[in-house]
């Protein structure tokens, strides 16, 4: 995707926990935290859920998922949204497991459907941000 000129809304904040995820999306590489069992994560944490290692190395995961659910939001809570309403926020299942709250890009509202096959997007919101979207697969 494109870099638009001015970018309006809420960024997430980067810490020093979290810039190697938004290092990589700013090289359009999707990388999760991977303990030594193999268990991804996200989001980011000092420790594998699964099985509470502190040990983990980032690695790139496939970009490939599936949407879990979706909402389709008609009301402005927030004035950068404003020109985009009404948008959809959608939880993604990653082919590795780990779920993404994102955006459906690439269709209409209307097209997204719960078990639809999503691959990853990137939006350089600004020269210091990219953000991860999906659109339909395929």
């Amino acid at each position: 995707m494109q870099q638009t000129t001015e970018y309006n809304k809420p960024l997430p904040v980067r810490d020093a926990e979290n810039a190697p995820y938004y290092d990589a999306l700013q090289r359009h590489e999707l990388r999760l935290q991977r303990c030594p069992n193999g268990h991804f994560r996200y989001p980011v944490s000092p420790v594998c859920p699964d099985c509470l290692s502190p040990e983990f190395s980032w690695e790139l995961v496939s970009g490939r998922g599936t949407v879990y659910s979706f909402i389709v939001v008609h009301q402005v809570y927030d004035p950068g949204f404003k020109d985009e309403v009404p948008y959809n926020v959608a939880v993604v299942e990653l082919a590795e497991g780990p779920r993404l709250v994102t955006n459906i890009v690439g269709c209409r509202n209307e097209d997204v459907r719960v078990g639809m096959a999503v691959a990853v997007r990137y939006e350089d919101a600004t020269p210091e941000f990219t953000l991860v979207k999906f659109a339909p697969a395929g």
